[in-house]
């Protein structure tokens, strides 16, 4: 499932944005890219799952560094084409699931936008611990991921025995493939990050959610 999922973001890695460009979605994205920009001002950021770079490019001029990661080497390379003030951005290969970044757990903020959604259950507090190994205990994590939107999000196609929800999605070969998305609740965002992070804050607009915490 995890590699089937890879091979589709590597596919889309030209076309990806499409995403950010539903116009029902601008409001929701506007205060998205101010929260965060305040949240992580400042900050030695590691991302985690940065893709193209599209939130990159709003935090990394008030960052103090940024620390960009992803495992797909094609959307790092076109992460790498986007605009950053100079000399404040690396990009470096890394793997959520078995994280191995420069500068290991010397970060004072952690950030992933729309990776947790594709997180099974009954893994999330093994990518919890990679986090927490990879930024450093104590590090603010932030969370940015999707609420499930009748008509804007996609259809879910099954939801398995563990309870997570899986989507079928068009690669742009012309196949389907099937990756896991899950929506959850705030009450089991605070369970299930509650067992690795404190001082949890969330933040929700119609189409998207925003976590706060802080590592322990």
């Amino acid at each position: 499932m995890r590699e089937s999922m890879t091979n589709y973001y590597a596919q889309r890695a030209t076309t990806y944005e499409s995403i950010y460009h539903k116009p029902e979605r601008q409001a929701d994205l506007q205060l998205l890219q101010q929260r965060l920009i305040a949240l992580l001002a400042d900050q030695k950021v590691l991302e985690v799952a940065c893709g193209t770079g599209y939130w990159t490019e709003f935090f990394a001029p008030v960052a103090t560094s940024v620390m960009a990661t992803d495992i797909n080497p094609a959307m790092l390379e076109v992460a790498r084409g986007k605009n950053y003030p100079a000399g404040k951005v690396q990009f470096s290969g890394a793997d959520a699931f078995a994280m191995h970044v420069p500068d290991m757990g010397n970060y004072s903020a952690c950030f992933a936008g729309f990776l947790w959604s594709h997180v099974k259950r009954e893994e999330q507090a093994d990518v919890l611990a990679q986090l927490s190994k990879a930024a450093g205990k104590g590090t603010t994590l932030v969370l940015i991921d999707n609420n499930y939107v009748e008509g804007s999000s996609g259809t879910i196609a099954r939801t398995d025995l563990e309870g997570n929800t899986h989507q079928l999605r068009m690669q742009e070969d012309g196949s389907r493939v099937e990756i896991v998305k899950n929506f959850p609740t705030d009450s089991f965002l605070r369970k299930r990050i509650g067992l690795a992070a404190r001082d949890i804050r969330i933040f929700r607009t119609e189409h998207f959610w925003m976590l706060k915490c802080t590592l322990k």
